[in-house]
């Protein structure tokens, strides 16, 4: 788990090579500080220049330090994530006849991309972004994890190619115009703040597919692919399982993930929310046993009339599994303090009151250790949320999921933006019509959970997660994203999961481990009510964020700003999100970044 980044320079045909920009992946791999703490090293040769920061969690020795090189297979490789089954592949390296020097997962990759080509990204079971420099080829080879829990940003000009783990860094770089992509603002608005890949809010920077790899010669030429997509539907053997049997497999699945995310040579803890998947989680932690568990929760002043924290469920499991527990309360202050901090770290803007729970949690746990479990992608992966039961049976699917998801209608839209930035097409609407379109899904729940899987839990939870944990130098580990469990959700019919207030089957599988009371309640959140209810000194800032002349960046419709600021209580999205909030918040990410 670190950050990685690099420059490929081009050179025309028949000429010789041009040497990387290295000052300019200095100051880009130096901004990545915060993801890798503990150490850093460069590597130039020719046109390409590869940046590393380190976080040690799988290999504390300098034996696995970044970028790796290995002269002798001609491989140069900077690596972002945590490859957990790599004790195996190094096993059936060793049986090829390969040899190690270190004893972590960043030779493995090195030397099973020199065995097996983008064949080894399938054989992989972990979270990453990586780039190799092959010398002898003068190819770079770019790839990221199956759901795109490591980033990988890029920006390409008629010079270059620039990579980074994140989008702020890649701006440090230089030669960067920061234009805004009015097609991104159009999703960001509507679908939740959600970009889906390869765009970003800004024009000139795009960020690679989850599932994708991408080879690029010194020359600019470029072959791309998609090697991985998550396929909905039972295997011909499964259409007769039950609730009890898909349980079964579920449990035995989620296990599994559970415990090979506990390889690292550092104390892994659990954030916990309270809610079933994180109590799960430190429930199958126990059953593998790891006896001296620290388990971490967050809370917020109450406001609007709803409550700021869920510690009765966190305590509950705490106490039930005797974990070292620690619980954070934040007031209303120091979020405003830290608001803008949490923007900074932010690849791209994000919306949801979560963002500053995990900065602040983070902030916590990172004192403590230097890993953490967390139960991420339960819910787009199970149908946990409310809108899968409407979009059930809908006549028009995609419909029922654009009024239960998105935040604004097309006319909404396009009251809210100024002329220069507004599209006439309903461009994030057109993005799901055509997601819902796609073979390979046709069951109308299945179609909804695809998108949310690949799509909006990639550029919603898994990335919030990935920059509020890594502002803080601490790896987040999500066992609900491993793919064989992914993959074994998908083949799990609707019926079996929208039923116990959805997520039937994996409640069902969590009855099995964990005391029901966390089991039996209503979904809860990590609730952040200061931002969702706006009023006293951060209705206040907010105010001024959208007001200030010095903020006015023309986007926003003067009109539109005041109607929400004149009923801040009364302008929710169909997901209870604040659309006043959802304006600042642009403005204030924009404004830490310096665009």
């Amino acid at each position: 788990m670190c950050g990685l980044a690099g420059e490929l320079r081009f050179t025309p045909i028949n000429q010789a090579p041009r040497p990387a920009d290295l000052a300019a992946v200095e100051r880009i791999t130096h901004h990545l500080a915060p993801r890798g703490p503990d150490a850093w090293g460069f590597h130039s040769q020719g046109p390409i220049a590869l940046g590393h920061r380190r976080l040690k969690i799988m290999d504390l020795s300098d034996g696995s330090a970044q970028p790796m090189v290995d002269n002798n297979l001609g491989l140069s490789l900077a690596f972002n994530g945590a490859i957990y089954n790599f004790p195996e592949l190094r096993q059936e390296l060793q049986a090829l006849g390969y040899t190690f020097w270190s004893d972590g997962d960043t030779e493995v990759l090195l030397k099973g991309y020199h065995a097996w080509g983008a064949a080894l990204l399938p054989k992989l079971n972990g979270m990453f972004a990586l780039a190799i420099w092959e010398r002898d080829n003068q190819r770079l080879f770019l790839a990221r994890d199956r759901l795109g829990v490591k980033p990988l940003y890029l920006s390409r000009n008629g010079e270059r190619l620039r990579f980074a783990s994140t989008l702020p860094a890649l701006l440090k770089g230089g030669d960067i115009d920061p234009m805004i992509d009015p097609v991104a603002l159009n999703h960001y608005l509507n679908f939740h703040a959600v970009v889906p890949a390869p765009r970003t809010l800004l024009a000139n920077v795009q960020k690679l597919e989850p599932g994708t790899w991408m080879r690029i010669d010194r020359h600019g030429e470029v072959e791309r692919q998609t090697w991985w997509q998550l396929q909905y539907g039972p295997n011909p053997d499964e259409h007769k399982l039950d609730l009890e049997d898909w349980t079964t497999r579920v449990l035995d699945a989620t296990r599994d993930a559970v415990a090979i995310r506990q390889r690292a040579a550092v104390d892994v803890g659990v954030l916990l929310s309270g809610g079933v998947d994180s109590s799960l989680l430190v429930g199958l932690l126990r059953e593998v046993g790891v006896d001296d568990l620290s388990t971490f929760s967050i809370g917020f002043e109450d406001a609007g009339g709803e409550r700021g924290d869920e510690f009765q469920y966190s305590d509950l499991i705490a106490r039930h599994y005797g974990t070292r527990h620690h619980q954070l309360r934040i007031d209303e202050r120091e979020i405003i303090e830290q608001l803008p901090a949490a923007f900074r770290a932010m690849s791209e803007p994000m919306v949801s009151h979560d963002c500053i729970a995990f900065y602040l949690l983070s902030r916590e746990v990172a004192k403590h250790c230097k890993g953490v479990q967390s139960g991420q992608g339960a819910d787009e992966l199970f149908a946990g949320y409310h809108w899968y039961p409407q979009v059930d049976g809908a006549e028009d699917p995609y419909a029922a999921y654009r009024e239960a998801f998105f935040d604004r209608s097309h006319a909404e839209y396009r009251d809210t933006v100024q002329a220069p930035w507004l599209l006439e097409t309903d461009a994030a609407g057109e993005f799901v019509r055509e997601h819902f379109a796609r073979p390979g899904a046709p069951d109308a729940v299945d179609k909804a959970l695809r998108l949310d899987s690949t799509v909006m839990l990639v550029d919603d939870p898994v990335k919030r997660v990935d920059n509020m944990t890594m502002a803080w130098g601490l790896e987040a580990r999500t066992p609900f994203l491993d793919y064989r469990l992914a993959e074994l959700s998908a083949r799990i019919p609707a019926r079996f999961k929208l039923p116990d207030g959805g997520k039937q089957v994996l409640k069902s599988a969590a009855r099995r481990v964990i005391p029901h009371e966390v089991i039996d309640r209503k979904k809860g959140y990590f609730p952040v009510p200061g931002l969702k209810h706006l009023e006293g000194a951060t209705l206040d800032w907010v105010r001024q964020l959208l007001t200030d002349p010095s903020q006015d960046r023309g986007l926003f419709n003067p009109a539109m700003i005041d109607k929400l600021l004149s009923n801040p209580h009364g302008q929710l999205t169909p997901l209870r999100g604040s659309k006043l909030w959802q304006l600042a918040a642009l403005n204030l990410w924009l404004s830490e970044q310096g665009i």
